[in-house]
């Protein structure tokens, strides 16, 4: 993927990235296209390293999603960013799009998710269910438009998929998560199923800096291809 590569927040400690959807945030074996080489890459060239380049990855997002991803550059920046993240001390701002019209117009969902043993899946089960993991968010209605609702979405918890998961058990799949029951793709057509994305973005990070605890927020752009969706986004 050659996207050039979108800085919102840089510094000795730390660098937040907008990842653009499909690019995986990391990956193995070796040369496949991540964020994390891309960066890697950058740094290299910037400040001239002759050796390999550090990066700590604090957190993810899922390949079809696109929004700010956070890299520390020292292992003390990566461990005390890795601790906010663990303790849920990282706001976390999602923009979401989803089929249907979302009611009421804020709210909370709490479920409870279990992951699908060898699936790259989560499902709603039911709070005895064996290994399953609590769920909350929080989320607001910003505008609807064809059908489509744009939602804020503010996780309280961090499990695998679980914007999506909560969104579509209730009825309103993201635009584009055939997986979990968006009745259309979204975005340019494609090969293969692992290059398909959907319409959520991970719309802001607000963290402490890892070495002079001020708060930081960085914010990452919309890609060009959520103006196809017709939903009118605050500026």
């Amino acid at each position: 993927m050659d996207t050039p590569l979108v800085i919102l927040h840089e510094d000795n400690h730390c660098i937040a990235v907008a990842k653009p959807a499909p690019l995986l945030t990391q990956g193995v074996p070796p040369g496949i296209p991540t964020l994390e080489s891309q960066v890697k890459a950058y740094l290299k060239e910037r400040y001239h390293k002759a050796g390999n380049v550090y990066l700590g990855i604090p957190h993810r997002l899922d390949r079809p999603v696109s929004g700010v991803v956070l890299f520390a550059r020292n292992t003390k920046a990566a461990q005390r960013l890795a601790e906010q993240f663990q303790k849920h001390q990282v706001e976390k701002v999602y923009w979401a799009v989803l089929e249907g019209e979302v009611t009421p117009e804020e709210g909370t969902w709490e479920d409870w998710l279990l992951k699908i043993a060898e699936e790259a899946r989560t499902e709603r089960v039911t709070a005895e269910t064996p290994m399953a993991r609590h769920a909350l968010l929080r989320y607001r209605r910003l505008s609807t438009a064809n059908h489509f609702t744009l939602l804020e979405v503010r996780p309280r918890t961090g499990r695998m998929h679980q914007i999506r998961v909560q969104a579509a058990t209730r009825g309103w799949p993201v635009c584009g998560d055939v997986i979990y029951g968006a009745s259309r793709h979204f975005g340019p057509p494609v090969a293969l199923p692992r290059e398909r994305i959907i319409a959520l973005h991970g719309r802001s990070l607000t963290f402490l800096h890892p070495i002079r605890y001020e708060p930081i927020t960085v914010v990452a752009p919309l890609p060009a291809v959520w103006q196809e969706l017709g939903v009118t986004f605050p500026e």
